[in-house]
């Protein structure tokens, strides 16, 4: 294969992966987030319905949400509830947070903290393979101590 036939397989990979990429974004829903939330809690519903397995449960193969954090956040918390044991899988500027629901906390999988500005991918799943309905709670709230 000369350099020419390379280059231009490379290419048209290049600009079908771009294409494939930005249609699952524009599929995705986006979530601007700022220092002040309209409403606290903020809640999405959805299914977690295509799920792959994953090391982070059966996970979706696309994003079910996007967070775009325009300002540095102090403190945030995402918490995903459903039946079954959901979990979470965040990938972002700080790196990629899998979080598994636990019992003790009545079956919610949550991660808290610091948020860096930048885009976050949220990926809600489940430890069983089955299909499920789940919110996700948004908030810059900490919880009351128990």
């Amino acid at each position: 294969m000369n350099t020419f036939t390379l280059l231009k397989v490379l290419t048209t990979t290049l600009v079908t992966s771009l294409i494939l990429t930005e249609a699952i974004a524009a599929q995705t829903p986006m979530i601007q987030m700022s220092r002040n939330l309209t409403s606290d809690p903020l809640v999405v519903n959805g299914t977690s319905d295509k799920t792959v397995p994953s090391n982070c449960g059966n996970v979706t193969t696309a994003p079910n949400q996007v967070i775009r954090v325009t300002e540095a956040l102090p403190y945030l918390r995402v918490t995903a509830k459903g039946t079954g044991r959901p979990t979470l899988l965040i990938d972002g500027p700080g790196g990629r947070f899998c979080v598994l629901a636990e019992s003790s906390t009545n079956n919610e999988a949550e991660l808290s903290g610091y948020w860096p500005t930048g885009d976050y991918s949220i990926k809600v799943g489940n430890l069983s393979q089955q299909q499920y309905n789940y919110t996700i709670e948004i908030s810059q709230q900490q919880k009351p101590k128990r």
